[in-house]
């Protein structure tokens, strides 16, 4: 069943009408948590690979 490009516009309209768009405050509130998220797994794997690069220098006896 084709549609023509007139009533594919309305049709496009109309679902655009039913979404939820956030507010201001919400769309900042989720942009600072990613922000913080992606801070804190930055250092969680930052000081896991301290913890796995001493270790291996220890048991491997390497630059000391």
């Amino acid at each position: 069943m084709a549609t023509n490009p007139l009533q594919f516009l309305q049709q496009v309209r109309s679902e655009t009408a039913k979404v939820h768009w956030p507010t201001r405050k919400e769309v900042m509130t989720t942009t600072i948590m990613v922000f913080i998220m992606a801070a804190l797994t930055s250092i969680f794997f930052f000081l896991i690979d301290l913890l796995i690069r001493t270790g291996l220098t220890a048991i491997l006896g390497i630059g000391g």
